[in-house]
């Protein structure tokens, strides 16, 4: 069954109303049809979509704010905090409803995680991959595999990882030399992941290995469970930010799982991995987002109290100018990200290109407003005391992982200059 709060939300009369209103707008192709028109993140929803908002973000603000420091510091990864926020639907939030996902949109989803990253980003960062997870066995899984997984997932008794890096291929994802061999009806494993989120602590593991061809096209999806023989995890990672998860190499040594085990059809795994990643980019730009709004709102609160020369440094037309800026990058970046969200939603023909543009310009621009924060607090900023820092290190990742941000303007200029 779905959470209450977010059953109601999701089935009320309204945001049918809403569905029958937003027609006309897509007849004439604006894919942004809620638009944001001031900082408040929750202008431009629904009725629904803004009690969604409030209950992620005062979640956000009662069980994961004021522990986000201990949690940097001392590297927990708070796995019961994220139980509750499973309890309110957040643990596999645009997966199918029939085996206990909420089944909301992927505009709803980034709603959820722009609101918990004011809490904590790392966290929800984890949060967010754990989703992608969940949806990719909800979606290409066959029916025994969704039936096991699914449920345990969405109220996160069980964590998921997601595996594509390796030592050797990164960017560069379809020259993976991870192999998945058949013997009888089972497949043998052999390769190590890297930079795995959630790595060694979580339960179950989507392995993209090559079972066929060299390139792309001989890539599979093989899910292994934590305890399966010949899956063992390296030394967990020290990192400047995203602390509250933890981060390990996969390593697989003739590890033996069934065949059943293949998520999707054999040689789909490069394709699930990168529509995973379409949503992924998503998910992480919200995390950026939610990050930016939490630090212009502590900025603005700053700028009015503290004093120098005799007067609020609100009062300083440079200051004044700088807050400018950061609330039109961070209106910029939310309708750009609401924008992808929609069209990867109702699968526009663009929608590789705008999650794309969405993860490029929003993690850069959160980044930058994040960065004015802390200059704009002096040396208050710099102190591990202030949250500003915290948000800082935790988001610079976001303009390396998901696909780097290099590779983001790789993609949208094959699109827009159509080549191969």
């Amino acid at each position: 069954m779905l959470p209450c709060v977010i059953r109601q939300v999701k089935f009320s009369s309204s945001h049918r109303f809403n569905r029958v209103q937003n027609v006309l707008p897509k007849i004439l192709g604006i894919y942004h049809r809620n638009l944001v028109t001031s900082v408040d993140p929750s202008n431009g929803l629904s009725e629904e979509q803004q009690q969604i908002y409030k209950t992620a973000l005062n979640f956000a603000h009662q069980e994961m704010r004021p522990h986000m420091a201990e949690w940097d510091e001392h590297e927990v990864f708070p796995v019961d905090t994220m139980k509750k926020a499973a309890a309110l639907g957040f643990g596999a939030i645009y997966a199918r409803e029939d085996f206990g996902g909420t089944g909301l949109s992927r505009l709803d989803a980034s709603i959820v995680f722009e609101a918990l990253s004011q809490g904590c980003v790392s966290t929800t960062a984890y949060i967010s991959i754990h989703n992608m997870c969940a949806w990719m066995i909800d979606t290409f899984g066959n029916e025994d595999l969704r039936k096991h997984w699914v449920p345990q997932l969405a109220s996160m008794e069980k964590l998921a990882s997601y595996c594509l890096t390796e030592p050797g291929a990164g960017s560069d994802a379809g020259s993976l030399s991870t192999t998945a061999k058949k013997s009888g009806s089972d497949l043998i494993l052999n390769g190590s992941k890297a930079f795995i989120s959630g790595g060694g602590d979580t339960d179950v593991y989507l392995i993209m290995c090559r079972t066929g061809e060299p390139g792309p096209k001989g890539i599979s999806c093989v899910l292994v469970e934590k305890g399966t023989p010949g899956l063992s995890f390296g030394k967990k990672e020290k990192k400047i930010g995203w602390n509250s998860q933890p981060t390990r190499a996969v390593i697989l040594e003739d590890c033996r799982v069934p065949i059943s085990n293949i998520v999707g059809k054999e040689g789909q795994g490069f394709s699930i991995a990168m529509k995973g990643l379409n949503g992924g980019r998503i998910n992480i730009a919200s995390c950026s987002l939610g990050a930016a709004q939490a630090s212009l709102e502590i900025s603005k609160d700053h700028l009015q109290v503290r004093k120098q020369f005799g007067k609020p440094l609100a009062d300083f037309q440079h200051n004044q100018f700088q807050i400018a800026r950061m609330a039109t990058k961070l209106i910029a970046s939310r309708m750009m990200i609401r924008n992808a969200a929609t069209a990867l939603e109702e699968s526009h023909p663009n929608h590789v290109t705008l999650c794309s543009m969405a993860k490029l310009y929003a993690t850069e621009a959160c980044f930058e407003i994040v960065n004015t924060a802390l200059q704009l607090h002096g040396g208050y900023g710099y102190l591990k005391d202030y949250p500003i820092q915290q948000y800082l290190r935790d988001i610079r990742v976001h303009l390396i992982l998901e696909g780097t941000n290099e590779v983001m303007q790789m993609v949208i200029a094959k699109d827009i200059l159509k080549f191969k």
